[in-house]
């Protein structure tokens, strides 16, 4: 089944409707939203995406997310992504959209934020490992391990938007 995306402009407007594997083969824009997960105690959920992914497998993310579908607003497909990577289904906050040159292909990245109160339940085929880590500890473990391309930008993008620095 082919993932269908809308192709956008340098401005964020649709040009066209594509396949999103398209997308990222020829370098077209198309839209990306993202979530970033705290407790209640302010660490920050990481993941390891399974190793059969065609995308990253086994590298960790600091966000949740994916491919905003056609007629989805940002905020709609964070929260579809969360429900369907980590089975949870709090409220998520917009923070910053900006134009990301890095990563697999050029895409808008839409950054939202989410505290959990329950406990996630990934989907064993997208996660095969979570858990929450400090802001310090997760710097760390950024120098540390493989992280998807977009962890590092979005995170950067998280810190300055959410007002604060990391620990």
């Amino acid at each position: 089944m082919i993932e269908r995306v809308e192709r956008v402009d340098e401005q964020d407007r649709v040009l066209a409707v594509v396949g999103r594997d398209e997308a990222v083969r020829r370098g077209w824009l198309h839209r990306i939203a993202v979530t970033v997960c705290r407790d209640r105690e302010g660490r920050i959920l990481v993941h390891r995406r399974s190793e059969h992914l065609a995308r990253f497998p086994g590298h960790y993310e600091v966000a949740s997310g994916g491919a905003v579908a056609v007629g989805e607003s940002y905020e709609e497909a964070a929260s579809r992504e969360l429900a369907e990577e980590l089975g949870v289904r709090p409220p998520v906050r917009f923070l910053v959209k900006f134009l990301n040159r890095g990563g697999l292909s050029p895409h808008w990245l839409a950054v939202h934020e989410a505290v959990l109160s329950d406990a996630p339940d990934p989907d064993p085929d997208a996660v095969m490992w979570h858990g929450w880590l400090s802001e310090s500890e997760l710097l760390r473990s950024m120098r540390e391990n493989p992280f998807t391309p977009d962890s590092a930008v979005a995170l950067s993008h998280y810190f300055a938007a959410a007002g604060r620095g990391p620990a």
